[in-house]
């Protein structure tokens, strides 16, 4: 734009009629990022339907089995010595054909080599057990 003035007249400018878009431009893209940022958190979302103040108790209670692995590499079954690998999966393998699974609660002593371990959850994943926890993590903190 440009202003074009006569000699010995005098004239006001005119005024500028274009909009400044920038602000604009910033606001939107703001908002763009925000949209993107929280549509994510969103999509993730996992709903699941908890058990009231009213809900009926299991009707049996589940049979636990206490697998313990000492700090020298051996099993204990309910307290009871495991021979060797064989005799623990004959001993999984009965209790993952009943009826009602066990739950089979694997407690490592904080001594116990990683491989007594990992062998019999190896052995009751094989097998086919489903119910399966570690217990007793409070002696490794």
């Amino acid at each position: 734009m440009s202003l074009h003035i006569k000699a010995g007249t005098e004239q006001e400018p005119e005024p500028m009629a274009d909009i400044n878009t920038t602000p604009l431009i910033d606001v939107l893209l703001v908002l763009l990022v925000m949209l993107i940022i929280t549509i994510p958190i969103q999509l993730h979302s996992v709903n699941i339907e908890m058990p009231g103040k009213s809900a009926p108790p299991p009707p049996t209670q589940p049979v636990i089995v206490q697998l313990d692995v000492t700090a020298d590499g051996r099993w204990l079954w309910n307290g009871e010595a495991v021979a060797d690998r064989a005799d623990l999966e004959a001993r999984l393998r009965d209790a993952a054909f009943q009826t009602e699974q066990p739950e089979i609660h694997l407690r490592p002593d904080k001594r116990a080599k990683y491989d007594a371990v990992a062998a019999a959850l190896s052995s009751a994943q094989r097998i086919g057990l489903t119910k399966i926890g570690l217990v007793g993590e409070e002696q490794f903190q």
